[in-house]
This record gives C-alpha cells, structure tokens and sequence, in this order.
C-alpha cells in the first residue's frame, strides 16, 4: 500500500521548536557571561551564568557549568592586597624584577626604601635593578650605601649574576675587593 500523500517531495515541515526563543535568550545570557568573564566582573557573570543553567539548551547549561566554577573560584579567592609596609614593597619589587617588569619593580623598591631608609637588603635591590637597567652609575652608588650599611653584600655582589654588567668596571672592582688597594671603602 502506498500513501500518496507522504511522498518525500511533499514531505511537511518540522514543526516550530517551541524552545526557540527560550534558547536564543539562553544563548544571549551565556555569551554576556562569556565578556563578564573576560572582563574579570566574576561575581556578575555568575549571577548570568546562574541563570543560563535554567535554559533548555544541555550543551550551553554544560558549558556554564565549567565557567560557573571558574567564578565561584575567583569570587572566593581574596582579592590581592596592596603592599603597605616596606617589606611588603621590597617583596613586590623583587618578584617584579623576575618577572623583568623593571618600572614597576623600580616603584615598589623605591617605595620601599621610603619607608625603610637604612635596610640594606633594599639598597641592594635597587642596586641590581640599577645594574639590569643598565644604570651603572646608580647601581655602583646604590651598592656602596649597602655595602657601607651592611659590609657582607660585598661578598653576595661578587656572586650575584645581577652585577654581571658591572663586572668590567673598575669602580666596581675596586668597591668590591678592597683588600686588593689596600683601602676598606
């Protein structure tokens, strides 16, 4: 028996999904959560993300799961604090210069040295980012003052591969091996 009326070039159309505007909405949610996101406003991506999960499209609700817990996560991580003592400048500054981040390590440093004028381990610093900077005339006054304020970092700045560029300088030599002229300067 053939029915004439379901022939495949007369085939009806699906019907409308009804979910449609539904999705279209759900997918309008996900992507704003996406740019929150991207724009590290975690706590407002969540509330959307929150919401896509009650879409009827599984794979988008699937994939605001994975954000979500992102969020959740940044929203309870504490937020960085700003450094206010010199310690905490000097810690800044020095994890700044190994990242090569040198004018913002130079900010906290000399932040640092503000609040603590006569800590050597900070003069120090200033010195070896003098010297990456390629400043030998601050490094070399900058390790002096350490030098005079705490006679040991003479012998870290013999080892200290931050002073490499000083190491053809006379004026370094000399501050750094004082036994070889005679003179303790």
């Amino acid at each position: 028996m053939i029915n004439k009326g379901l022939s495949k070039k007369n085939k009806p159309a699906p019907p409308p999904d009804p979910d449609a505007p539904a999705r279209q909405h759900q997918l309008k949610l996900y992507e704003e959560a996406l740019k929150l996101l991207q724009q590290q406003k975690f706590h407002r991506a969540k509330e959307l993300l929150e919401q896509v999960l009650g879409g009827p499209g599984k794979e988008l609700v699937d994939r605001a799961k994975v954000h979500l817990r992102i969020c959740e996560q940044r929203v309870l991580r504490p937020p960085a604090v700003a450094p206010k003592s010199a310690e905490d400048h000097y810690t800044q500054g020095v994890a700044l210069m190994n990242m090569g981040r040198w004018d913002e390590a130079r900010e906290h440093l000399d932040r640092a040295r503000k609040a603590a004028p006569k800590a050597d381990y900070i003069i120090y610093a200033l010195a070896a980012l003098d010297c990456l900077t390629g400043e030998a005339d601050s490094a070399m006054e900058n390790l002096k003052i350490a030098i005079q304020l705490r006679p040991e970092n003479r012998y870290h700045a013999r080892n200290d591969e931050d002073f490499s560029f000083l190491a053809e300088d006379p004026r370094f030599t000399e501050l750094l091996y004082p036994e070889r002229d005679g003179s303790a300067g």
